[in-house]
């Protein structure tokens, strides 16, 4: 649609083409196949995970259920970016259209704040179990989930929604490149010929409001834990109580190690190549979602002998 500003004619966009690592051509060569891999197992992984604590009745416990509204997310959040990624690598399918880039926009910044969040339900449920062992089921029960659940979804929905509104709300004047493989909020809004102030404002609020609350009440959590596990006089009881949450701060490792270090290149663009930060936001929606199943299926010997046992019945029923 042509308009007229300053005396001059320009053209509103109605789609965008993702420029993936023009800087970095040899990325696109050797990226492409891992990639694939990650996605492939990320799904797998998730998708195992879930039928196991699904089927298994002795998994219908609320920490499980936390792991599966994790798996969920996880889930979610790599189908809505990857498969995109790996089409532009793949075969070239640069264009996106309008309203599918500020949907993939609003899906990344809301559930990757429910991740966040989830990551603090659970810490907070470790917190109970090391701290507060007696009182445990009484505090940590299906409805504490569900209220969990609902704060979750509510809290990021209604937090995230203006991000992707202010950014469609700007006028884009001709330039349709996106110098990203995503649609990130802050290089979408780049390219139009709007005053995006407030877009960058807003979007750096509510990234510090969400993820920094939920990062330090994680913190506090584990250092309650951790206070409470070195009192501990018990032969082993430090182990073993060390032993039911390191899991879950392993995944917390995994999400967090990324993201800092996504901000850190932010913060040190002139240093390293713009390419580096899109590599690590790629990064972020595949390789926590690949890991965190696998990790949960490897040190909680209940899901273990869960999947073991289907993969029994399975075999049984050929």
């Amino acid at each position: 649609m042509a308009a007229q500003q300053n005396g001059t004619i320009s053209f509103e966009v109605s789609d965008f083409l993702l420029n993936c690592f023009i800087r970095s051509s040899s990325w696109q060569l050797w990226l492409p196949l891992p990639l694939s891999l990650l996605f492939f197992l990320a799904m797998g992984a998730n998708a195992t995970l879930l039928i196991t604590i699904r089927l298994e009745t002795s998994l219908h416990e609320p920490m499980y259920y936390l792991l599966s509204f994790l798996s969920l997310l996880d889930i979610v959040l790599c189908l809505t970016v990857i498969p995109k990624v790996l089409a532009i690598f793949w075969f070239d399918f640069r264009s996106i259209s309008f309203s599918a880039c500020f949907l993939q926009m609003y899906i990344m910044n809301c559930f990757l704040g429910m991740e966040s969040c989830t990551f603090m339900v659970m810490a907070y449920d470790r917190y109970v179990a090391i701290c507060h062992p007696l009182r445990y089921a009484s505090i940590i029960t299906d409805q504490f989930v569900a209220k969990a659940a609902i704060f979750i979804l509510a809290r990021n929905i209604f937090m995230t929604l203006p991000i992707p509104i202010l950014a469609a709300r700007l006028y884009y004047c001709g330039r349709n490149v996106i110098e990203n493989c995503i649609c990130a909020n802050i290089s979408v809004s780049r390219i139009s010929c709007d005053d995006v102030t407030i877009n960058r404002l807003y979007q750096f609020a509510v990234g510090w409001t969400l993820l920094g609350s939920d990062l330090i009440l994680i913190f506090l959590s584990y250092a309650f834990i951790l206070r409470a596990v070195l009192r501990l006089k018990a032969e082993g009881a430090v182990a073993k109580a060390l032993s039911t949450c390191s899991s879950h701060f392993i995944l917390i490792l995994f999400f967090s190690t990324i993201l800092l270090v996504f901000v850190l290149t932010h913060v040190a663009k002139k240093k390293v190549t713009p390419d580096v930060p899109i590599l690590l936001n790629v990064l972020h929606h595949v390789v926590p979602a690949a890991l965190n199943p696998i990790v949960y299926g490897l040190r909680a010997q209940e899901i273990k002998q869960g999947i073991e046992r289907l993969l029994k019945k399975g075999g049984n029923k050929d």
